[in-house]
């Protein structure tokens, strides 16, 4: 079986844009006021960042570590960090108030909540997003409206609603869905939520951008207490890049020249980036149909424009991963080797583990693992952005077998 692995290298930028996009958004001082915010939500913890030495030796690679998604908030995923930021700074505004003095306790009191009056949030969302959302509206004693695109998980519709949401599952794919998201907020009165820019909606999804920087920055300081080097190479996952932009600005604005080389995965039934890339006129390529893909977190076919500017610009590389890259990634991470620690990372968190594995242990990959450098003097940092928010697909692919990988040269 040979691999159906897409890759490119970046050189959009040698003759596209100069100067490059602005990364000052993402800077640590930016980012360090959306982690004070976060620390004033009750049970803000920062998650484990795992370090999986005796994989990164097998793999050839001199470490890897994992931040661990699993324990954000009780929510089994990251996304809460962008939703519950954005609707702050959203608030914060609407009262003419600075955001460092709204803290969590006083954005929930009873004076706020008389003199907000109430307040609609919507949303679309593949799951995790959605419940951020609905999670930071049920506390502030606000209203959600989140909907879904079709083929959407039941565990996950129903994670939304427990939060108080009104849920639907459409009959689009997320890009459609959006839209019509957008069209009925504008004529009820909501306030649109989304993880994704376009053309006069720009404030919500960088704030949500930056609200995902407090996973990096928890990163870094993790790091920085383990005696370890500094990351090489980032592998993070890119649905409309939202997470991906915030990543790849905030180690660019932290180490400037210095930046680890950070490389975009995709699912390859949405992958936008990647076909951007393969253009290369440094123009955003939409991807549309029913994006029918494992990875459901990342099944959108069109770039955040806040992001795309940023990712264009700075990314190391562009990978289309299938869906058994990722089911590869989440039995490595659910099965570790020796003393490793266990991850349980769903199908949108284990494809960069997925593929580095890949990567170190096949043949065919070969050139693009010497095209960005990874060997034994690299650190490799990974972001498992959700645990098993779908419970019986996880079982279905680590107990049972679905999406089957192979020995690839006999390695694995």
């Amino acid at each position: 079986m040979k691999h159906t692995v897409k890759w490119k290298m970046n050189d959009q930028t040698e003759w596209y844009l100069n100067p490059k996009a602005d990364v000052r958004a993402f800077d640590q001082n930016t980012i360090s006021r959306a982690r004070r915010f976060h620390r004033t939500i009750p049970g803000y913890a920062p998650t484990p960042l795992r370090r999986l030495s005796n994989l990164a030796k097998f793999l050839g690679v001199k470490d890897i570590f994992l931040k661990d998604e699993s324990f954000r908030f009780g929510l089994n995923a990251f996304k809460v960090l962008g939703g519950s930021y954005a609707i702050a700074n959203f608030l914060a505004d609407k009262l003419g108030m600075e955001l460092s003095d709204m803290p969590f306790d006083v954005l929930t009191s009873d004076r706020i909540k008389s003199e907000l009056g109430d307040v609609t949030f919507a949303t679309t969302t593949d799951g995790n997003h959605g419940r951020g959302v609905a999670w930071t509206a049920r506390t502030l004693r606000q209203k959600s409206v989140v909907n879904m695109p079709k083929g959407s998980s039941r565990q996950r519709f129903d994670a939304i609603a427990a939060e108080g949401a009104k849920v639907t599952i459409m009959d689009c794919n997320y890009d459609e869905a959006v839209r019509l998201t957008a069209a009925d907020a504008q004529k009820y009165g909501w306030v649109v939520v989304q993880d994704t820019a376009w053309e006069g909606y720009e404030d919500i999804p960088l704030w949500i951008m930056q609200g995902y920087g407090t996973m990096a920055d928890e990163a870094v300081e993790q790091l920085s207490g383990s005696s370890a080097d500094r990351p090489t190479h980032v592998f993070v996952q890119a649905g409309v890049g939202s997470l991906a932009g915030a990543i790849q600005g905030y180690f660019k604005s932290l180490y400037k020249e210095g930046a680890p080389k950070v490389v975009i995965v995709e699912a390859d039934k949405a992958d936008c980036y990647y076909r951007s890339a393969l253009k290369g006129e440094g123009k955003a390529v939409a991807v549309d149909g029913d994006l029918d893909t494992l990875m459901a977190g990342l099944a959108c076919g069109e770039v955040n424009t806040i992001a795309y500017g940023i990712l264009r610009d700075y990314a190391a590389a562009f990978v289309s991963c299938p869906d058994y890259v990722s089911a590869r990634g989440m039995r490595l991470l659910g099965n570790p080797m020796n003393t490793d620690p266990r991850c349980v990372s769903g199908e949108s968190g284990a494809v960069t583990m997925g593929l580095l594995s890949f990567l170190q242990k096949g043949g065919e990959l070969a050139e693009l693992r010497r095209s960005l450098g990874l060997d034994e003097n690299s650190t490799v940092m990974l972001f498992s952005t959700e645990g098993n928010t779908d419970a019986a697909r996880y079982r279905n692919i680590v107990w049972n077998g679905e999406y089957p990988t192979f020995d690839y040269d006999g390695a694995l």
